[in-house]
């Protein structure tokens, strides 16, 4: 199982989960994908008195991303994101248009993520694993016992497909390829919605099982 403590922050209008996870031993942390309530992320780091090293972005759609100015302001903390998602991530003002919300530009990433590139949280080791389909840059975060899915699957969904970037054939590959293939202990930690496991997404999602799935 992993070695870190993971929070998780159900927050703001879109109902998105960010997830604060940290090194009990060293006290260093990441958050992913800072949502709207920044003020609530910030808070639960200073409570339980962990440094933020980073901030890592399984996607840019913007209710993943609306707190990235704030957190990076407050922490210094470096930017990751998948340079496919580039593209979304600069034309977060224009994202906010389509949701009637007036959104200032983003500050630059500082580090690309790649497919099976480690990163590292104290001692946890995280693999990125290129996921696209919902976005063209979406990625999933697996450590031991644990995978960070993003938006790419929910518990008894998966992803919308019919976003600018969005390709449903894309994204069943990329569920097949890269989630199905992890154990059926492995919990998924996703973007909305409670947790699940990949093995009751493997036996009961509609999307990947049974009559009419789309990875029948």
């Amino acid at each position: 199982m992993s070695e870190v403590e993971i929070v998780a922050i159900p927050n703001g209008q879109f109902a998105q989960n960010c997830y604060l996870v940290g090194d009990p031993k060293s006290r260093e942390a990441v958050i992913i994908d800072p949502g709207e309530e920044s003020a609530r992320f910030l808070g639960e780091l200073d409570r339980r008195g962990w440094r933020l090293s980073a901030i890592w972005l399984t996607h840019a759609h913007v209710d993943h991303v609306l707190g990235v100015a704030d957190v990076h302001r407050a922490t210094g903390a470096p930017i990751f994101l998948h340079p496919d998602d580039r593209p979304l991530y600069e034309n977060f003002p224009r994202q906010g248009e389509w949701l009637g919300l007036r959104l200032n530009p983003l500050p630059a990433p500082d580090h690309a993520l790649t497919h099976g590139e480690r990163l590292q949280v104290g001692a946890g080791m995280f693999e990125v694993r290129h996921t696209p389909g919902h976005s063209p840059g979406s990625v999933s975060l697996v450590t031991p016992g644990v995978v960070f899915s993003g938006d790419a699957l929910f518990a008894g969904s998966i992803g919308r497909t019919d976003l600018p970037g969005g390709d449903q054939r894309t994204l069943m590959a990329s569920i097949a390829r890269e989630l199905l293939s992890l154990p059926d202990e492995t919990r998924v930690l996703s973007g909305h919605g409670p947790e699940t496991t990949i093995g009751l997404e493997r036996r009961t999602n509609p999307f990947l099982t049974g009559p009419g799935a789309l990875l029948a």
